[in-house]
């Protein structure tokens, strides 16, 4: 059955080492009947303090060092993913490894949901390549600042809306 652009979230994360568990910063879109209604960001304390990617998303551990760890983030956040009917995230496979890697480090029980990936919806919509955020951003004009979370998502977030205005059927569920 396919999806409609009733209700979804976009979802991205940021992570700050090579651990899928060591999310430091984590944004949610929200769309409803063709438009952005809510945005969520919030930074996360990982597990560990070391930071091998700052230089790509500017966040250091001094920067969370005093923010709640996943399991109290995602308390704030999942609500929002639990009223919409499916998620969308540019290269999907990497949120949802680390969705699930912090999950299961946190104890609590991975949401079921179906995701959609804007990665592969670039190619099926405009047979796009490359198709790396920056390059599908620039395609549709979207504003990027890359491996930041909160532009990350909403770039997600109008690129599915983008392929949907365009005719493109959203793929089954993965």
């Amino acid at each position: 059955m396919p999806m409609s652009m009733d209700s979804f979230a976009a979802i991205d994360f940021e992570t700050a080492d090579y651990g899928r568990d060591s999310a430091c910063a984590v944004a949610v879109v929200v769309v409803r009947g063709g438009e952005i209604v809510d945005s969520l960001y919030r930074l996360i304390r990982p597990p560990r303090r070391s930071f091998v990617f700052t230089g790509l998303h500017g966040i250091a551990w001094d920067d969370v060092r005093d923010e709640e760890d996943f399991a109290g983030v995602w308390t704030a956040m999942e609500p929002a993913i639990r009223t919409v009917d499916f998620l969308v995230a540019h290269n999907a496979a990497f949120d949802r490894s680390v969705l699930r890697a912090c999950c299961a480090a946190h104890a609590i029980p991975e949401p079921a949901f179906t995701c959609e990936c804007t990665m592969k919806l670039a190619r099926r919509a405009w047979n796009l390549f490359p198709t790396k955020l920056p390059d599908v951003c620039r395609h549709l004009g979207i504003p990027l600042k890359h491996h930041d979370a909160g532009s990350d998502a909403r770039a997600a977030a109008l690129i599915a809306l983008a392929a949907m205005r365009d005719g493109c059927r959203l793929a089954a569920p993965s």
